[in-house]
């Protein structure tokens, strides 16, 4: 698969802030609910490069190979807490708009779970994840994990 562009270098600028946006946005989660949720919307939206960047990351966070695997069928695996299964179904839930069901109940999972600021952070989380999948999927991005990181790091400074 060859890029159809850059972002980065197309519009520098602009994605510069995105990028220091997201950052914010998915720290004030904490890295593991971040990580799934960007996984699982990753996979609803099939970003491959979303996916190599975010099981990475989940990885170095310290995640576990059957958590990571066992995302798409969360419902029915034992191993989310019912906070993450809430942020989940949120997630489904925003990243399938068009379908127009279920929004109602997971949104009542949603506030049985997380205050009213961090149903903000989480509803901006998956907005970021998905606008970024369809940056990558749309210019055909791929990037390494190691330059992602160093670039947000450089972006951090």
């Amino acid at each position: 698969m060859t890029a159809r562009l850059n972002p980065f270098a197309a519009a520098p600028s602009l994605m510069q802030d995105w990028q220091r946006t997201s950052m914010a946005i998915a720290s004030s989660l904490g890295p593991g609910l971040a990580e799934l949720v960007e996984i699982r919307a990753s996979q609803i939206n099939g970003c491959a490069n979303c996916l190599n960047l975010h099981t990475t990351f989940a990885r170095e966070h310290g995640e576990t190979e059957q958590r990571i695997n066992l995302l798409p069928a969360w419902r029915e695996a034992p191993c989310y807490t019912d906070r993450e299964r809430a942020a989940l179904g949120w997630t489904e839930a925003m990243t399938r708009l068009c379908e127009g069901h279920g929004h109602a109940d997971a949104y009542d999972e949603l506030k049985a779970h997380f205050t009213e600021e961090e149903q903000v952070k989480l509803t901006l989380l998956i907005s970021v994840i998905n606008g970024w999948n369809r940056i990558a999927v749309g210019f055909r991005v791929w990037a390494d994990p190691a330059a992602v990181k160093s670039a947000a790091k450089a972006l951090a400074a």
